[in-house]
């Protein structure tokens, strides 16, 4: 058995008028130093976007989605922020900004299964 591990993670939120600050959760960021594990977990609901603003481009929100999930892994055709360590990488990621796609303040915790704890947030926090 794993000893626990401190893991921090971040919520991706989608804020489709950023003018009056509705988000809706959309997935997850999670970060494990020791285990170097970085993993992004997503998913669009097309419907909950549409209430907050029916002229979203879910199509584009998900390529900006992909575009994470392709910096937190380090794909080389991910350009420079990919390249940079994970540590970096989930600060960048983390890091606050006032677009359509977000992310809540970081959270720690521990646990011993970074896959197991990223899904059981993904199933708590977005779906």
């Amino acid at each position: 058995m794993q000893d626990q591990q401190l893991f921090e993670y971040a919520v991706i939120r989608i804020v489709p008028r950023v003018e009056r600050e509705e988000f809706i959760n959309a997935g997850i960021i999670l970060f494990c130093k020791k285990l170097n594990f970085l993993h992004v977990l997503y998913a669009l609901n097309p419907q909950k976007i549409a209430v907050v603003d029916a002229e979203c481009d879910v199509e584009e929100l998900s390529a900006h989605l992909k575009a994470f999930e392709s910096i937190a892994t380090g794909e080389k055709t991910a350009g420079p922020i990919a390249q940079l360590s994970p540590p970096e990488r989930f600060r960048w990621l983390t890091a606050q900004r006032s677009t359509i796609i977000q992310t809540s303040k970081v959270h720690p915790g521990l646990g011993e299964d970074p896959k197991k704890i990223i899904s059981q947030l993904f199933q708590q926090l977005v779906l």
